[in-house]
């Protein structure tokens, strides 16, 4: 009789742990804008991996590419509310949040990768991080979407004068917003999951892009012309919700911040291989690509926006920024 009751004991008793265990994971929802190949899903993909095993499996992700849970700025919200875990995005709605972050989408601010990406990795780029958690997020580390393009389905861009006129697609963003119309451009805010149908039915002339996004987006399916104009650098970066932050030890929550940080170096990675392989690629699918384009035009047609900008964020702020080698 007492064995009976003895196992019947021990088989509750294992129950009990395997349920223990079971709640022990804790499975958050990350989303990003574009596909699980893209550099976001690749980012997005090691941080997982990463933070799983930091945690020892405590933390694992469920994620959610394609903006399936929305386009970036929704999501940002999401994660501000607690109702989504993570979001890898963009800067490019995130001034909308955290106006500190605005500074870094200038145009021609940054003069290639190695300065724009010791800029984000040093005082500047990590100050920010932490101005995010007076707005409700949490910033664990700087990704990468890369230096933004210019494609259309009119004519090629090689001057700013080339791009006048243009119905372009932008980022709800006021400071690409500003510098673009130094362009002549027409800027037309609109969320990404609807600017593959926008470009396809001409609701608008064009868009502007890194690489890796107009690979995986297949822009070339809807868009002619590639003009190399380099003319944004627009970081990324991966956000937490305080609502998780809020529940993790201090060993977890450095687990994350690595995690994150490994992540974004294989985000970045992705991107240099985009950039590398993705012209000759994206060629191949029949754009026309101008890949030298009169890049002091652009920087003369912006200059009166830098002025705004100076009042904005301060040319101290502005000039510390360029000064970094």
């Amino acid at each position: 009789m007492t064995t009976g009751i003895h196992s019947r004991t021990l088989i509750a008793a294992a129950l009990f742990a395997l349920a223990g265990a079971a709640s022990a994971q804790t499975v958050l929802k990350l989303g990003y804008a574009t596909s699980k190949e893209s550099h976001y899903g690749v980012g997005s993909a090691v941080f997982c991996d990463e933070m799983e095993k930091g945690t020892q499996g405590r933390y694992k992700c469920q994620q959610f590419p394609n903006s399936a849970l929305g386009g970036e700025r929704e999501q940002i919200e999401a994660v501000q509310l607690g109702t989504q875990d993570i979001v890898n995005t963009s800067t490019g709605p995130l001034g909308n949040f955290v106006p500190e972050v605005k500074v870094v989408d200038i145009p021609f601010l940054f003069r290639n990768y190695d300065h724009a990406r010791k800029v984000m990795d040093g005082p500047i780029g990590q100050d920010i991080l932490k101005k995010m958690q007076a707005k409700g997020l949490i910033g664990l580390a700087w990704t990468e979407n890369g230096f933004r393009h210019m494609t259309n389905n009119k004519h090629a861009i090689v001057n700013a004068d080339d791009a006048r006129g243009l119905k372009m697609r932008t980022m709800e963003n006021k400071v690409h917003m500003e510098g673009y119309k130094t362009f002549g451009i027409l800027p037309t805010p609109m969320p990404f999951p609807e600017l593959f149908t926008a470009l396809q039915q001409g609701t608008v002339d064009g868009q502007e892009n890194p690489i890796p996004v107009i690979l995986a987006s297949k822009f070339s399916q809807v868009q002619k012309h590639l003009s190399l104009t380099g003319h944004v650098y627009s970081p990324a970066v991966l956000i937490l919700s305080p609502a998780v932050w809020g529940k993790l030890s201090e060993v977890d929550k450095k687990a994350f911040v690595v995690a994150a940080q490994k992540g974004g170096a294989a985000q970045r990675k992705k991107v240099n291989d985009d950039e590398a392989n993705g012209i000759a690629q994206l060629k191949k699918d029949g754009m026309q690509v101008v890949e030298q384009v009169n890049g002091d035009s652009f920087r003369k047609a912006v200059a009166p926006a830098y002025a705004n900008y100076a009042k904005e964020f301060g040319a101290e702020k502005i000039a510390a920024i360029q000064a970094v080698k």
